[in-house]
């Protein structure tokens, strides 16, 4: 019997966990796993913001894909996604062409700006280690080049960030956290330099419990940070932008704006053919495409609504990391032609959001965690997810252990 060819699109955190579980569910006799990342490395997208922001190497934040899968089970093939053909049950790249039995796609998500003016232009968005190694290196600069222009000038220390979500506010967390540093090592005095929060709810944090988002916006209004809501992002040029709010424009110089208010799912999804809802691919219950049996879609490529809310699921880490333990075991039924698919159900065991590496909120259960012991939790999360992946070697090698600072 010939061997199913099994391919995977992306080493995120679906594509990853998928893999793992297929490399050791699935014999290699029967099937042929193939791994397709531009990458040679996984890494921790919700670690991200503190990269950006300078408070976390990223180092840290990235896994090598040989560290954690066996390359002797799984086909790893470093290239970059160009288009999929599911009706040839092809997968364009750049340097080639691959074919597959069994399709997973996880290929994540990239910004959307909705439009607005300059943003795709001057924008810094948090999407990948390259992207926020670039924020940090920028925010340096500015704050080097200040006091080197003859004329001092306020858009260097000004940093926008658009966008009150979870992306946005854990990055303005670890900006609090990073700035003292920052004006010490460059002679700036701290009072100068102003971290700014526009969103378009009269909220952050829509959708958090209200107790737990006061804790949040006076923790961060303590360090700083100012929030500007019910505002609405017009325009992003090279030194300003421009906001609405109650029917007046303003504007804020700034070389710093960082957009962090939407995410859709890769489009290479859409362009494909695929049937989509918003971009993304509404899945059936066994996370299968609607019109292809052999294809699987997962994480941000995926939209599933919550029958409660009447809204999609957020895609979250969390929800990507158990779709995973479906898809792996619905690729392997298939692979062996057995009819013994699995449906997903999200089980949403809490949520977490940093307020910088000693501050936090969170969610468990029924319980609302506040400070010290959300910031415990956040990293409990972090390092479980690490064993799940990669055991106790990579929780040793990548894990976050500075419970106290």
């Amino acid at each position: 019997m010939k061997k199913r060819e099994i391919v995977i699109l992306g080493a995120g955190y679906g594509g990853m966990m998928t893999a793992t579980k297929l490399q050791k569910s699935l014999g290699v006799n029967k099937s042929s796993i193939t791994l397709v990342n531009k990458h040679t490395y996984h890494y921790q997208t919700t670690w991200l913001h503190e990269n950006a922001a300078g408070t976390l190497h990223h180092d840290q934040t990235r896994i090598s894909i040989k560290d954690v899968l066996d390359l002797n089970k799984i086909n790893f093939v470093k290239d970059t996604v160009v288009s999929i053909k599911p009706d040839e049950k092809k997968v364009k790249l750049e340097n080639g062409e691959i074919t597959y039995d069994i399709l997973v796609i996880g290929l994540g998500f990239e910004a959307a700006t909705f439009g607005i003016p300059g943003l795709e232009e001057h924008a810094f968005t948090i999407n990948s280690i390259n992207s926020a190694r670039l924020i940090r290196e920028h925010i340096e600069y500015n704050f080097a080049k200040y006091h080197n222009e003859k004329v001092k000038n306020q858009a260097r220390l000004n940093i926008v960030v658009g966008g009150g979500g979870f992306t946005g506010v854990e990055f303005i967390g670890e900006l609090a956290n990073r700035i003292p540093e920052l004006c010490e090592e460059y002679d700036i005095n701290k009072s100068k330099v102003r971290i700014i929060n526009i969103e378009g709810s009269e909220t952050i944090l829509a959708g958090f419990d209200p107790d737990l988002v006061e804790y949040a916006m006076n923790s961060l209004e303590s360090r700083g940070v100012e929030f500007i809501n019910g505002a609405m992002l017009k325009e992003c040029k090279s030194n300003a932008v421009v906001y609405e709010k109650d029917g007046k424009q303003y504007e804020i110089p700034t070389f710093t704006t960082v957009w962090a208010a939407g995410v859709r799912a890769n489009s290479i999804v859409e362009n494909s053919g695929f049937e989509t809802n918003r971009g993304k691919v509404e899945v059936r219950k066994d996370m299968r495409a609607p019109d292809y049996d052999n294809v699987f879609v997962i994480g941000d490529c995926a939209l599933i609504m919550n029958p409660e809310s009447g809204r999609p699921y957020p895609p979250t880490a969390q929800i990507a990391i158990q779709q995973s333990e479906v898809v792996a075991h619905n690729v392997k039924a298939l692979a062996q032609n057995s009819d013994d698919l699995e449906e997903f159900e999200p089980n949403i065991m809490g949520t977490v959001a940093s307020l910088g590496h000693n501050d936090a909120i969170g969610v468990v259960g029924n319980s609302k965690l506040f400070g010290f012991k959300a910031t415990i939790m956040k990293k409990i999360i972090d390092n479980r997810y690490l064993v799940k992946l990669g055991g106790i070697g990579l929780l040793m090698k990548k894990g976050k252990f500075n419970i106290f600072y």
